[in-house]
């Protein structure tokens, strides 16, 4: 872990230990945007932080599970928690329950960074709320390995509301879609428990989208940002 954070300090980008393994990570291809989602894999994301602003808050845990050919695979999901030098308040542990002990023996930033990114590979990535989960996230990468993350995200907090315009007046948070579908979860604000909720709300979008032919990232990332739109253009004149 020194050695790691001596490279970094001299401004090499991530350890040769790591930059094999990056580098293997950047030479994968994009998915293509065109192929249904429900005929492919894709990665849903939640993350924890020590606190509420993604920008200022160290990232302290990772959860992942994916879906293909339209099912959740519970064997191909991620669960890492990040090490931290100083872990976070009394408070914001009693949110995600991840005890000091846990957040000091986690694992070294770089290596928890790269486990998430050989899991994920350059499959879609699904959030809800994908500003905070993606910041969290592009901050840590940028900072531990030197990556800019350009990864390709669909938002269920904007693409929910587009497919099922009557719930969407009244539901805004993740906690409301989940009551909406009378989906349970073991424990909010657990990084793998959101993401496997995240992912059966996602099943949910992707059948309401298919009987209309929106099956694809394409489509869907278009639905999101008209609804981001609308919900701005609504905002503004409300």
């Amino acid at each position: 872990m020194f050695l790691s954070l001596l490279w970094r300090l001299l401004g090499r980008g991530p350890a040769p230990a790591y930059a094999q393994r990056l580098a293997s990570w950047r030479a994968q291809s994009w998915a293509h945007e065109d192929a249904p989602l429900t005929q492919r894999r894709c990665v849903v994301v939640d993350v924890e932080t020590a606190g509420l602003d993604p920008q200022r808050d160290a990232l302290i845990a990772i959860g992942a599970v994916t879906l293909c050919e339209g099912r959740i695979q519970l064997a191909d999901s991620l669960e890492v928690v990040l090490r931290q030098e100083e872990v976070s308040h009394r408070e914001n542990i009693l949110v995600h329950g991840i005890s000091g002990t846990a957040q000091r023996a986690g694992l070294d930033p770089p290596e928890a960074l790269l486990r998430f990114l050989e899991f994920v590979g350059k499959d879609p990535l699904i959030a809800f709320h994908v500003m905070f989960d993606e910041t969290a996230l592009r901050i840590s990468l940028r900072r531990h390995l030197g990556l800019t993350l350009r990864a390709r995200w669909l938002d269920l907090a904007y693409l929910l509301p587009a497919l099922f315009p009557v719930h969407g007046r009244s539901a805004r948070t993740l906690d409301d879609w989940l009551q909406v579908f009378d989906i349970e979860v073991g424990q909010r604000h657990n990084a793998s428990a959101d993401a496997l909720a995240t992912a059966q709300l996602l099943l949910i979008a992707l059948e309401r989208a298919q009987r209309h032919g929106h099956s694809d990232y394409r489509t869907l990332h278009k639905l999101e940002k008209a609804q981001r739109y609308t919900r701005y253009q609504s905002a503004a004149t409300g």
